[in-house]
């Protein structure tokens, strides 16, 4: 099974961190209301970043290294990223 870290942007322009075996899936959910408070509140969202990672591990220990981030450093993460899988798509 894979596991991805993701970033949302939400609609004021703050970001969310989070882990999931379907990112896509995970953002309608999240953007229906069914997801993370944080996103409720600041929302909708829009999918900006998806990294694959090998384990549900991982992938919890990915999401909080990108938490711990401030903003302007998740910006330019994301603006810089090469290994995004939304590149792909």
């Amino acid at each position: 099974m894979a596991y991805f870290c993701y970033l949302l942007k939400c609609t004021n322009g703050a970001y969310y961190t989070g882990w999931s075996t379907d990112p896509y899936r995970r953002l309608q959910q999240h953007n229906n209301g069914k997801g993370a408070r944080y996103v409720k509140l600041n929302g909708p969202a829009q999918l900006v970043y998806i990294e694959e990672v090998e384990n549900h591990i991982a992938a919890l220990k990915r999401e909080l290294e990108i938490k711990k981030w401030t903003h302007a450093k998740k910006q330019k993460f994301v603006e810089t990223a090469t290994n995004n899988l939304l590149i792909n798509t």
